[in-house]
């Protein structure tokens, strides 16, 4: 470019437009407690409608209510910002019930966010297959391609490469971290089919990014490591200070953590990332690294 040629206009970067939530659907399997809740909280006090979903009814309910009062006025009416929905995504039937229970209400989805997951602990020689393997799988992996595929109707429309619909996919930094033992399983335990799990969840994620990016449906997963739940609940009565030392910021994780990288990937700043794989465990990879 010549030296003195005008420079091209800049859009309008203002935080407002660029990360905005308001107005867009969204899905949140597992939306009840833990990370879900967190991240449905994030979407709805920032003017998104979402539809929260697990088995538990009552408990949907009482995090719908709650999150209705922290709702913005407008873009939609009160008390519809969160909408519970009981399913249960650990079969193709029923990610596709759920999918069909969606499509009563919405012609469009903007976001759907698989973060429905499990983990079970048990000793190397007598971990149960069906309970430790099987029921972790289909959660934890199946069930973020057959819901995927079943909204893909919902996600596809009305979009492009500047207007994407997100799939975000909780794996974990567990995906990463090779040790099966540990404060979060219990002495003498493993959590053997979770690591894997969540591996697979990883590499899904890249494949699904590839194979939508024309669809304009960008997909990620987001790697989460230590943050209160109920998954890690009884580790964090036993050995909350373990957990909390080796993580270089000191902390576990918070709402603020994932819920400020959730509204990033699914509004306009993130329209340019797909098939990515966030660490959100303040640091705590780096630990397997050896300073010098």
């Amino acid at each position: 470019m010549p030296r003195d040629a005008a420079p091209e206009e800049m859009p309008d970067l203002k935080l407002g437009p660029l990360f905005s939530a308001s107005g867009k659907v969204a899905v949140v399997t597992g939306g009840g407690s833990g990370l879900g809740k967190m991240m449905s909280a994030a979407l709805v006090q920032n003017g998104c409608r979402v539809y929260i979903a697990s088995r538990k009814l009552d408990e949907l309910q009482r995090v719908a209510k709650s999150l209705n009062e922290t709702a913005p006025e407008g873009p939609f009416e009160a008390g519809t910002f969160c909408i519970p929905i009981q399913a249960d995504v650990g079969t193709k039937a029923g990610c596709d019930a759920l999918a069909a229970e969606i499509k009563k209400y919405e012609t469009q989805l903007d976001i759907l966010i698989n973060n429905s997951g499990l983990s079970w602990g048990g000793k190397i020689d007598d971990f149960p297959e069906e309970k430790g393997w099987n029921k972790v799988f289909d959660l934890n992996v199946k069930s973020q391609f057959y819901l995927t595929v079943a909204l893909l109707p919902l996600l596809e429309k009305g979009k492009s490469n500047v207007r994407h619909a997100s799939v975000l996919n909780i794996a974990s930094v567990a995906a990463y971290t090779p040790a099966a033992s540990s404060p979060l399983s219990g002495p003498g335990n493993g959590t053997y089919s979770y690591q894997p799990s969540k591996a697979a969840s990883v590499h899904l994620t890249r494949m699904m990014a590839h194979e939508l990016a024309d669809k304009f449906v960008l997909v990620n997963a987001l790697c989460p490591g230590v943050f209160p739940s109920r998954m890690t609940s009884w580790s964090l009565d036993q050995s909350r200070d373990v957990l909390e030392d080796v993580q270089p910021t000191g902390r576990l994780g918070t709402p603020e953590d994932i819920g400020g990288t959730v509204l990033f990937l699914t509004s306009r700043a993130g329209a340019h990332i797909t098939g990515a794989a966030i660490p959100i465990d303040g640091g705590q990879m780096l630990q397997f690294v050896p300073k010098l």
